[in-house]
Parts: structure tokens; C-alpha cells; sequence
């Protein structure tokens, strides 16, 4: 009667060559159809990592770090004076330089306002005029280019910060955007050309193509398991083809034919 050898008989010779078709088509199919998402994934890594941060922010164009020190010797009106112009319970007061005045910011339940740091009047809420003033005095690019501004009631890709907000628009060649949030008067975001690039990248790196933002969508995640799925399938190609294995199975399926013989 023939031996089947080491091999296991005809039966584990058709289960191992089930298991070989099989993982060679899922991991062809897979090969086609991830290795588009892995090329953007590396590409947009490539390029993101490629990209200096702080150009990205903006840095080299608007100084939005920089805040002046409160003058010594300037009368500040008491806590007590501004506290008792506000009917909400205040949760902060925080004194500091604004378009070279000192104001006070209050932040109570019903948002944030300023006041005169001097005086303790409220001041009226910051307008577009006083918007590009606090967009213009950040601005440290070469020049002094026409810039245009706009009220921004809701968020967007680009910008998802404190509103309401002015966006300020400047006809430079990065065609950069400072945001500056409609209560406070603080520069909020700033937007490049770099910038937008970085993000378009960014958002096709985690699938999310509308909003930019979202790294748990239900894309990123098949394709991530599909991912995987494509190592495990090559994995076992590489198990079965491996040359030892291949030239041991050879040589088995000889030493079976000359017993059968």
C-alpha cells in the first residue's frame, strides 16, 4: 500500500494547496486595493514631515506670541470696579496690552468681554476695523498688503476656533488668513498656503476628506484591519514558499512517487 510519507496524504496535500490559493489571491486583491491608501499614507507622511511646523503655523509671517508687558506707573482701575458692572458671576479677570491700551479680560458664565484696565468701562466689542488693527500689528512679513475682512458665524475646515470670529485676508503671496475671535480680540488661528497644504495632505492621510479632523472614521479603520489582513496573507505566502520548505516538499513528493512505484 503507498505511504503518503511526511507530507500527510493527499488530504493535507489539498488542504495546504487550498490555503496557498487562498492567500495568494487575498493578498493579491488586497495588494490593488490598499496599496493605492498606503502610497497616500506614505506620501502624505513624507511630505508632512517634510514641512517645517512652524511655517505651517504661520510663524514667519505673524507674531501672535508676542504680548507687551502692562506699563508700570499707569492707574488700573480695582477688580472691584469692573466686577460690579457685570451681572454674571466673573470666573476670570486677566489684565493685559491690547492695541496698545491696557484692558482687562473678563470671563464669566456667559462668555468673555473687555474692559478699560484704567477707567473699568466696558468697551465696545471688537469690529472689523479693530480686527485687521490686531492682525496688522502681528504681522511681521515683508510689506504691508491690502488685506480684506470678513465676519465668520460658522466653523469650516479651515477654521473651528472661538466664534463669532473676523477673518482677516491678506493679498500677500501665502494668502494668509489671521482669525481673531470676535470677544477677545486675540488672534485665534492663522492660515497659510502652507498651511493648506498640510492639511489637504493631513486629510488624506486619516481619511477623513470633508471635515480633516476625524482619525477614528469607519474608512481608516477598514482600511487599517485591510492592512494587516495584507501582511497576515503575505505572511503565509512567504511561510509556504520559503525555499527550505519548497525544495523539502520537493523532495518528499519524490521519495512518495518512487514508493508508489
Amino acid at each position: 500500500m503507498p505511504v503518503g510519507g511526511n507530507d500527510g496524504g493527499p488530504v493535507l496535500k489539498s488542504a495546504k494547496l487550498r490555503l496557498h490559493l487562498l492567500a495568494s489571491r487575498t493578498h493579491k486583491w488586497l495588494a490593488i486595493i490598499i496599496g493605492a491608501q498606503l502610497l497616500l499614507w506614505f506620501t502624505s507622511g513624507a511630505l508632512m514631515s517634510f514641512l517645517p511646523i512652524d511655517r505651517v503655523h504661520g510663524d514667519h509671517l505673524i507674531n501672535r506670541k508676542a504680548t507687551a508687558a502692562l506699563p508700570s506707573g499707569v492707574p488700573l482701575a480695582p477688580a472691584s470696579a469692573i466686577v460690579a458692572t457685570t451681572a454674571a458671576p466673573i470666573e476670570a479677570v486677566t489684565y493685559r496690552m491690547w492695541l496698545g491700551r491696557p484692558v482687562a479680560e473678563v470671563t464669566t458664565a456667559k462668555g468673555t468681554r473687555l474692559f478699560d484696565a484704567r477707567t473699568g468701562a466696558a468697551l465696545p466689542t471688537p469690529t472689523a476695523a479693530t480686527a485687521e488693527a490686531v492682525a496688522r500689528e502681528a504681522w511681521r512679513g515683508s510689506g504691508r498688503p491690502a488685506a480684506t475682512v470678513e465676519r465668520i458665524e460658522r466653523p469650516s475646515p479651515e477654521y473651528r476656533g472661538t466664534l463669532p470670529a473676523w477673518r482677516v485676508t491678506f493679498a500677500d503671496p501665502d494668502s494668509t488668513r489671521v482669525f481673531v475671535a470676535a470677544d477677545t480680540g486675540r488672534i485665534a488661528a492663522v492660515r497659510t498656503g502652507t498651511w493648506r497644504l498640510y492639511d489637504f495632505f493631513w486629510g488624506l492621510h486619516i481619511m477623513d476628506w470633508q471635515n480633516h479632523e476625524n482619525f477614528n472614521t469607519p474608512w481608516l479603520l477598514a482600511f487599517a484591519i485591510g492592512g494587516l489582513a495584507l501582511w497576515l496573507g503575505g505572511a503565509v505566502l512567504l511561510y509556504i514558499r520559503w525555499p527550505k520548505r519548497r525544495r523539502r516538499s520537493a523532495a518528499e513528493r519524490g521519495t512518495f512517487q518512487q514508493e508508489s512505484a
